[in-house]
């Protein structure tokens, strides 16, 4: 019933809502002499602020239109070039006749949309003909298309890969991080010609028992049964997806906001004070940046609790554990893909040292193609976003994939 409630909540929420929008725009017109007084800027903040808090934010569109490639204006064209029950693979297709290293970007299924990497393909799309798994929120995929677990998320990843041929470079921003390493071993295991060139993994939680993290302390605490009990909820009759089993997306995001509660409340009454103030540009921000946070999709029970048990609870792929369909995987088998793990000093989802575990496991690589970097004072968002994402970090990234590249590395 967890799930039925919320929408219920929703639904009764709505007039209220609606009746704050409205107000919001009589104490804005600038037909009302009260819109310029202190009183009114703070009635409108109000009615704004509770329009946001109240809303169900939908998914956002990537809108990366443009990009520039050697000082000129290029345009990028986004197109669907595989589409899965569960995953659309996503190419934003430049107008270029410049040949740049083909680069699937693995975005995590943890709760938010892929546009949460936004920012990280718009840093990449000069360097990189960029690919992308753009998830579909399992509320929204019929049960008729059977159940979507670990296994099959690596399935997926195995399938782009061959679709999009040898030499390309993968990157796994985060969650994806295990599922990418478990693929690129057992398509190294067969000597696979479309194994990946490089593999960059950056805050993926490979092995959580190094520095853990309070997430990580509350997939040790409890057990799997109290996780399918208490957070699994069956998606409502008003969905394609209904009856089928997820972990909603209100739900993680609820444990997100949560662990930094209080500088989410800060954010808001800062909102809250710009619009007083009339600062549009500051409020502005905080919009771009919620409209993104505060947008959340189901994940799959099974997927799910396949992760919390593999990744969090079992630690399979560090303790040499990790089964794929009954086949066991060897990441030591990996020697010709080029690994490069990044971490940020201030990470709180992903701990200190979890990502560069990888280098341990992945045994069979040579040193001249292995990297690791620790970037002092970023967080878990700042490692694929923001200012220290498009100055330090991409640039590293970016002169790794092209070192390693069979036809552009030897040429530059």
């Amino acid at each position: 019933m967890l799930y039925q409630f919320y929408e219920f909540q929703h639904s009764v929420w709505s007039p209220f809502r609606h009746a704050a929008e409205k107000m919001e725009e009589v104490f804005r017109s600038p037909f009302m002499p009260v819109s310029y007084t202190p009183m009114g800027r703070a009635i409108a903040a109000s009615c704004h602020l509770f329009e946001r808090v109240t809303r169900r934010y939908i998914k956002p569109e990537f809108g990366l239109h443009f990009t520039e490639i050697d000082g000129k204006k290029v345009a990028v064209e986004e197109e669907v070039v595989l589409l899965k029950p569960f995953c659309e693979l996503l190419h934003f297709k430049r107008k270029t006749k410049k040949k740049h290293p083909k680069l699937l970007v693995v975005a995590p299924l943890s709760g938010h949309y892929a546009t949460l990497l936004r920012g990280t393909v718009e840093a990449l799309l000069p360097d990189h003909d960029v690919y992308i798994t753009d998830w579909i929120n399992a509320r929204d995929v019929c049960t008729s298309h059977g159940s979507f677990d670990l296994d099959d998320y690596i399935e997926y990843i195995m399938y782009f890969l061959h679709h999009l041929g040898p030499n390309t470079h993968v990157l796994a921003v985060c969650q994806p991080s295990v599922p990418v390493l478990a693929a690129v071993s057992l398509m190294a295991e067969d000597e696979d010609y479309c194994a990946p060139t490089t593999m960059t993994l950056m805050g993926g939680p490979i092995d959580t028992r190094v520095s853990p993290t309070e997430v990580n302390k509350l997939a040790e605490e409890k057990d799997i049964d109290w996780f399918r009990k208490s957070v699994i909820a069956q998606v409502p009759v008003n969905y394609p997806g209904f009856m089928r089993n997820v972990y909603p997306g209100f739900m993680q995001l609820t444990g997100f906001m949560t662990m930094n509660l209080e500088r989410h409340v800060g954010a808001h009454l800062n909102l809250f004070n710009h619009m007083i103030e009339g600062d549009g540009d500051s409020a502005e921000q905080h919009h771009d940046f919620y409209d993104e946070y505060l947008s959340v999709m189901d994940l799959p029970a099974e997927f799910y609790l396949q992760t919390l048990q593999t990744v969090f609870m079992d630690h399979a792929l560090p303790t040499d554990n990790m089964s794929w369909r009954d086949r066991k995987v060897h990441p030591s088998a990996i020697k010709n893909t080029a690994l490069f793990t990044i971490e940020g000093e201030k990470d709180d989802i992903t701990g200190r040292g979890q990502t560069e575990a990888a280098h341990t496991i992945c045994s069979g690589i040579p040193a001249e193609k292995q990297k690791h970097t620790l970037h002092p004072n970023v967080g878990h968002y700042g490692i694929f976003n923001g200012r220290r994402w498009r100055t330090e970090i991409k640039p590293q990234v970016a002169a790794f994939i092209l070192e390693h590249d069979k036809e552009l590395g030897a040429k530059s």
